[in-house]
């Protein structure tokens, strides 16, 4: 096969955070007067708002479940605001998705509200860092989906044995890559998933910038 056309993950792949996500959620939640949240129960309910305009449904389902009175909105707001705070690019990230793009078209697939995804690309000043940057928030469907994939596709004009797709989570990334038939690479990490039969190549996040393109090359 040859590789005409890269997209990525955002959240663990192109980014991370300095501090952990449970620990952020409860800043958050405390900062906004709310109850102490469930990072699990968390990542449940924003699996079923993948399509949403904010986090707000995903706080309204978490503190109804605590018969907390808290403001969802408020709460949104104050999670967001915290993520930007610890978010920060992978060493290097900018240049080489410049370089990338030099050879290939190069999208963003990140799953999530759009309010959320997009603020996070204004906080990494990565508004026109890719070809294509595609938030689940504005489609019909969200990873793994094919549907999402097809969008990318649709905006990169690539055809999908033709398309790799860098990401870290299994199923959302790897499984829904493959499954709509493009590339997937996984991106593993210390903490991170184990890496993937189905993922047509693994790279470790410390050596993505200075592995992916041999990678790319030999697919």
């Amino acid at each position: 096969m040859t590789i005409r056309a890269v997209g990525f993950d955002l959240d663990y792949t192109l980014a991370v955070p300095t501090r952990d996500r449970e620990t952020i959620l409860r800043d958050a939640a405390t900062a906004a007067g709310a109850p102490p949240l469930s990072r699990d129960a968390y990542l449940d309910a924003h699996q079923e708002h993948l399509t949403g305009e904010t986090r707000a449904p995903i706080f309204e389902t978490l503190l109804d479940a605590r018969n907390s009175d808290a403001d969802p909105d408020a709460v949104a707001t104050s999670y967001r605001e915290h993520i930007a705070d610890a978010l920060v690019p992978v060493d290097g990230a900018a240049a080489f998705l410049a370089d990338l793009r030099e050879r290939y078209p190069v999208g963003l697939l990140t799953n999530g509200p759009r309010v959320a995804q997009r603020d996070k690309l204004a906080t990494l000043g990565w508004e026109e860092a890719f070809d294509v940057a595609l938030v689940t928030g504005e489609l019909t469907a969200g990873k793994p989906n094919a549907a999402a994939f097809e969008a990318l596709l649709d905006a990169l004009g690539s055809e999908a044995g033709e398309t790799a797709y860098v990401g870290d989570d299994v199923n959302a990334d790897i499984g829904g890559a493959g499954d709509a038939g493009l590339v997937p690479i996984q991106v593993v990490f210390e903490g991170g998933p184990d890496p993937d039969p189905r993922a047509a190549a693994h790279v470790e996040r410390t050596e993505l910038i200075d592995r992916l393109p041999a990678i790319l090359d030999g697919l």
